[in-house]
């Protein structure tokens, strides 16, 4: 059975294992949330039970541009706490002979990871990063950022059998945001599943569930097409 632990608390002694919602000083491990802990024999991590999203140095998230200054955006990362992306940190080909509100206006979307964050929990974020980019096709799908562990899923399984199984695009931000790109039946049954996943995160066989429910949604979508056919 999963024990619950604290932010600080000591999980392990191998800074090898250290996994999602951990993080290491003077090589131990320590829980960064207030949530479950999932050990193996390679790995450990904490599945936090509830609470908005804390920043965290390197972490992915997806976000709204709110305002422009001359020198960056500030972005709406679903936190508590305000984030900026400096024009320094946006990738300079993108930038070349084009006004700050024609690379990104308010109201965009954008896939960043946070840069770091100063002792007064000011966030900077970057987009020079693969990862990164405005998000202009798709849907965003928001859930608890308490879930995304379990909709990420073990070494990504979870992310895998999404794409494998739909042959979508998907980017899981950190902060409870996530992308989703591809066919729009295809879409609507991803989202679906992501939000059964958000709502039983913590149930046994969640896997063989997903796995099922989406094959059943895609024969009921094959089925419609052939009616209409």
């Amino acid at each position: 059975m999963r024990r619950i632990v604290m932010p600080g608390d000591l999980i392990a002694k191998n800074p090898k294992v250290a996994g999602y919602g951990t993080y290491v000083e003077k090589g131990k491990v320590y829980a960064k949330y207030l949530g479950l802990l999932d050990e193996n024999d390679t790995s450990i991590r904490v599945i936090p039970l509830k609470g908005r999203y804390i920043p965290f140095p390197g972490d992915v998230v997806i976000g709204i541009v709110r305002e422009i200054s001359a020198n960056g955006w500030l972005v709406d990362i679903y936190s508590p706490y305000k984030a900026f992306l400096p024009v320094t940190e946006y990738p300079e080909n993108s930038l070349k002979n084009k006004k700050i509100n024609e690379v990104l206006d308010i109201g965009d979307v954008i896939v960043a990871k946070i840069l770091n964050i100063d002792p007064k929990m000011k966030v900077t974020l970057t987009m020079k990063d693969k990862i990164c980019k405005p998000i202009r096709v798709g849907r965003v799908v928001v859930i608890n950022p308490a879930r995304v562990p379990r909709v990420i899923g073990k070494k990504g399984s979870m992310i895998k059998l999404l794409k494998g199984e739909l042959g979508i695009q998907i980017v899981v931000g950190q902060n409870g945001l996530i992308w989703i790109n591809g066919d729009k039946k295809k879409l609507n049954i991803a989202e679906e599943a992501i939000h059964i996943i958000e709502k039983e995160a913590h149930t046994e066989g969640l896997t063989d569930r997903i796995t099922e429910f989406i094959k059943s949604r895609k024969g009921e979508v094959c089925g419609e097409a052939e009616v209409n056919n």
